[in-house]
């Protein structure tokens, strides 16, 4: 057998993917798909960013202490967060990576990429189970509107039993897809799904049927204010995917990206706030997590509203484990030292392989689900290491390779900056997941009362 007409071969078969490799082995070829152009990464990094933290956002402003708190917060994490975009791309152009972990071995070795790939891994795990938990929610919705409150006592209509069918149907096909790319026609008909429920909260508020609570304008204690930043954080959170998602544009260079980065952001605070502040306005600080949960499930637009979450949902899930999937690749690859040439392979068998378990694992965890409240500060902190920790890390290392003894002031200048994304990140991690851990408590205790 001619071993270098295989590895040729496999070379080819790997362009765009997430394998290891370089930059240049990635680029279009003749023959071969040019990879994505603008306005289709622009529907991928949205339909990355924009999903189940949407619903969220209404009960996160009332907590926060108002809509002129939380647009004011939200103002400030958006400069953090389109600059974790940019610095991310920069560092994956300077060290060859196609991935978030890739970028971390560069800076870090071994160890940064390991931790990495271990924290994509979990945070992934934990949003495909939201995002199941989510379609349980939307069926439960649907099914009381359509036969009554007993619908439950009935097998094939039972949460376990629609969500694992509807999820078999609509979601495990598009989890073994070898390019991430191939999943933005979906991701345009998911980003559609949002915009139609954006409009329906926004329509609801300016119907004017509803008696709304109390509406806070200011917050109780200043501590409040961190109380919307899980909601922003896990809202705004496309960093694990957007190396994948740049490394398959059809032009890949920092000022195309830095254009397709800022209207994808642009059409994210639109679609977040909109929803944000209608849905507080309309009921207040009796707004439920899950503000869909707050309209009556009769009414038919709201019925539709439920069905783009769910079809918003299913689109964005295969995304997410698609990230998680070349996670495990990574520490499979580290642990057992393969080579790339087993790598590449084994590639089909082992995609398969994580992607099924991956599934069913979520969907086990999903069909015993906690509020997605709670699931959403856990999940918000490892968001802020992804936003802003790790960029800072991989800003710092490639200035110090770039010019160790910091003969420049533009050198300078982002070592500080870095300095600030790591400290500001670690201090955010630790204040949301210490709130997380709180509310979790509160929420065990309240339902042991419940219990007894």
């Amino acid at each position: 057998m001619d071993w270098n007409a295989v590895e040729e071969s496999i070379e080819d078969d790997l362009k765009c993917s997430i394998s290891s490799g370089t930059i240049e082995s990635q680029r279009p070829r003749a023959g071969n798909s040019p990879g994505s152009g603008r306005l289709s990464t622009i529907f991928l990094i949205i339909n990355a960013a924009l999903g189940a933290g949407l619903l969220n956002f209404p009960q996160a402003f009332d907590q926060a202490g108002g809509i002129v708190t939380a647009l004011a917060v939200q103002a400030v994490l958006l400069f953090w967060i389109v600059g974790g975009l940019l610095i991310l791309a920069h560092c994956s152009d300077k060290a060859g990576a196609l991935t978030l972990q890739d970028v971390l071995q560069a800076a870090c070795g071994k160890t940064g990429l390991i931790v990495c790939s271990i924290t994509i891994a979990l945070y992934c795990f934990g949003t495909c189970v939201t995002f199941l938990i989510i379609i349980g929610d939307q069926f439960d919705r649907v099914l009381l509107s359509v036969w009554g409150s007993d619908f439950c006592h009935h097998w094939y209509l039972n949460r376990s039993c629609t969500m694992t069918l509807s999820s078999i149907v609509f979601i495990l096909p598009l989890c073994y897809s070898k390019r991430i790319d191939f999943l933005r026609y979906v991701s345009s008909a998911g980003v559609l799904a949002v915009l139609y429920v954006v409009c329906l909260i926004a329509y609801k508020y300016w119907a004017g049927s509803f008696v709304p609570g109390p509406i806070k304008t200011a917050p109780s204690s200043w501590t409040d204010i961190f109380l919307v930043v899980p909601a922003i954080c896990f809202g705004y959170q496309c960093h694990v995917s957007v190396i994948p998602i740049y490394s398959c544009l059809q032009h890949r260079t920092l000022n195309n990206f830095t254009i397709v980065c800022i209207f994808a952001i642009v059409f994210c605070v639109a679609a977040y706030s909109a929803a944000g502040v209608c849905g507080y306005l309309t009921f207040g600080s009796y707004v439920e997590s899950d503000i869909l949960e707050s309209y009556s499930g009769e009414n038919v637009f709201v019925l539709l509203g439920i069905g783009a979450i769910a079809i918003k949902t299913f689109t964005t899930y295969p995304l997410l484990l698609f990230c998680g999937r070349e996670a495990m690749y990574t520490v499979f690859c580290e642990l057992f030292s393969a080579s790339q040439t087993d790598i590449a392979l084994t590639e089909f068998r082992r995609r398969c392989f994580i992607a099924t378990w991956w599934f069913i694992l979520t969907l086990v965890v999903a069909v015993d689900s906690p509020d997605i409240g709670i699931v959403i500060d856990v999940l918000g902190s490892l968001a802020a290491v992804f936003i802003f920790v790790f960029p800072g890390i991989c800003l710092l290392q490639s200035t110090l390779r770039s010019d160790p003894g910091l003969y420049l002031n533009k050198h300078r200048f982002l070592v500080l900056a870095a300095f600030a994304f790591i400290v500001v990140g670690t201090f955010i991690f630790g204040v949301v997941l210490t709130q997380a851990i709180e509310r979790f408590g509160y929420s065990v205790k309240g339902t042991e009362r419940l219990c007894k």
